[in-house]
């Protein structure tokens, strides 16, 4: 666990906690998600919050079995904030009462507009005479919880900020994480000046401290890195190298579902300028053939996770017996991978190196990123001198094609999805638009479409073309092509790779939908 000021958040469920810890790492507070019933008295000792953030959550206070935060949280002595659900179940247990919708529901864009008392937590607030918020709640708060009062209104919600400012206790019934409250930025803002952090998470001091808690786990061991060549598993190599030397190998394992020319790009790449001892894997065969005839997506992850550790298994014989091995897992893949109830029902996909994992792998884990999102890797990698051209490169995931290719992998729509990608990029590229793109692909997809080529009737496949802008990979929006550019790529593809006789641009945002296809 990290030696940094800590703000933990309590969840509940929301589909917008993560963007709470965005938020916050903008302000240089480091903090952590825990699902609520994992916040236990201990757990609550053992972390030492500096402040809690409750989130919202599609639970109501009424239902049986209701989520709640452990008792203890309210007698720590740390600022609290609640928001939607957290306000209503931090009324609910500090003595205060909530009530069902009955006409009250608020859902999407509201204003709140102050009382008469100024509060700490709303400086810079009201400058225009009301803030607007948005709101997604159906039951509300009906009577106040003792020693709060009211410091904010709206239509829907005649608490929509309240406080016991003695406690700095704080609950406000909209969700200021999202961008459609402009002015939340400010509020969280306010809420850690109150807590009295200091902004001590900063790329520089966590470079440190990671060098130094790598050196404590691995001592003199051997450590192998599964190394995709992308940001995540480059930058984990690079610090890893920088804390222990020589005892890193990075086994660069190539699935046969790479990008065109990515296997020499990589192994060029890291045998000429960075000096860290590599193994080849080329293992094509292995996964292509467990994987053949297999379309379920989820099924795809867990082949392709067990493989990767038994390849890794392998290799770590021929390095003298290494006892580590070394991922590029980040926050976004822990979160994904676990639901916030700890169960499975609503987990979103499992990644290959989290929820993929055989339990009994033979190695223990080194995973120096687990604490950190996709933009916060960028600057670490920024921190260790790697070159901005690399780590402005789009993420790619370790699943590789296998995920951009739904149904059944063949090779030869492998083949046909690696040459339409090398021109979508090149298209991207040409046209000055890819440090625009968070990420950027092309995915065949599992039908064919009948076409007119030349004179002739033509039944190949449909190709879905992807490009989304994101901060960190928890939300995303499409990229807005011009039609003119679409209509190009388009005609470059077909013309250029035979099996393709369609194209389609996905324009999904995320949420609903994921980055990825599957």
């Amino acid at each position: 666990m990290t030696q940094h000021e800590r703000l933990l958040i309590i969840d509940f469920g929301s589909q917008v906690t993560q963007l709470i810890a965005r938020r916050l790492r903008e302000l240089n507070v480091y903090c952590e998600i825990h699902p609520f019933n994992r916040v236990t008295d201990a757990f609550l000792r053992d972390f030492a919050p500096r402040a809690v953030i409750f989130s919202g959550g599609p639970a109501s206070v009424f239902a049986d079995g209701a989520p709640m935060p452990p008792a203890s949280v309210f007698d720590l002595g740390v600022p609290i904030l609640g928001i939607c659900y957290g306000q209503q179940v931090m009324m609910h247990c500090l003595g205060g009462h909530v009530e069902r919708g009955h006409g009250t529901a608020e859902f999407g864009r509201a204003h709140v507009s102050p009382t008469e008392e100024k509060l700490d937590l709303l400086d810079g607030w009201f400058e225009n005479g009301r803030e607007q918020v948005w709101m997604s709640h159906g039951d509300h708060v009906a009577k106040l919880a003792p020693g709060f009062r009211v410091f904010g209104i709206s239509p829907g919600a005649p608490f929509a900020v309240t406080a016991d400012p003695a406690r700095h206790f704080y609950a406000v019934q909209f969700h200021p994480e999202v961008h459609h409250t402009p002015g939340g930025a400010r509020l969280y803002a306010n809420f850690v000046r109150i807590a009295g952090f200091s902004g001590d998470w900063t790329m520089h001091a966590y470079r440190d401290e990671a060098i130094r808690i790598i050196r404590d786990q691995v001592g003199t061991g051997k450590v192998i890195c599964g190394l995709s060549g992308g940001v995540d598993s480059s930058v984990a190599a690079v610090l890893i190298h920088e804390a222990i030397g020589d005892q890193l190998t990075c086994v660069f394992v190539d699935h046969g579902l790479l990008r065109e020319g990515e296997a020499e790009q990589v192994v060029t790449m890291f045998r000429d300028h960075y000096n860290i001892p590599l193994i080849h894997a080329d293992e094509s065969e292995l996964f292509l053939t467990a994987l053949d005839g297999v379309s379920d997506p989820e099924t795809k992850r867990k082949i392709i996770g067990g493989l990767f550790i038994d390849v890794f298994q392998k290799h770590a014989h021929e390095v003298g017996g290494a006892e580590f091995l070394a991922q590029g897992t980040l926050y976004p893949d822990v979160i994904e991978s676990v639901s916030f109830s700890g169960g499975p029902s609503v987990t979103i996909k499992s990644h290959h190196n989290v929820g993929g994992l055989p339990a009994k792998m033979g190695l223990k884990l080194v995973e120096p990123l687990r604490e950190l999102f996709k933009d916060e890797v960028r600057a670490l990698g920024a921190e260790l001198g790697l070159p901005p051209s690399f780590i402005g490169r789009h993420p790619f995931p370790g699943p590789g094609l296998a995920i951009r290719c739904p149904g059944e992998i063949t090779r030869d729509k492998l083949a046909i999805l690696r040459k339409a990608d090398a021109i979508y990029i090149d298209q991207i590229r040409k046209h000055g638009l890819y440090d625009e793109i968070w990420q950027a692909f092309a995915a065949i997809l599992p039908v064919r479409t009948v076409g007119v080529m030349g004179d002739g009737r033509t039944y190949d496949y449909a190709l879905a073309l992807r490009a989304v802008t994101s901060v960190d990979g928890m939300t995303a929006d499409y990229y807005p092509f011009t039609h003119d550019f679409l209509g190009e790529t388009a005609t470059r593809i077909i013309n250029e790779v035979p099996g393709i006789n369609r194209v389609f641009y996905d324009v999904t945002s995320k949420p609903p939908g994921t980055i990825e296809m599957e």
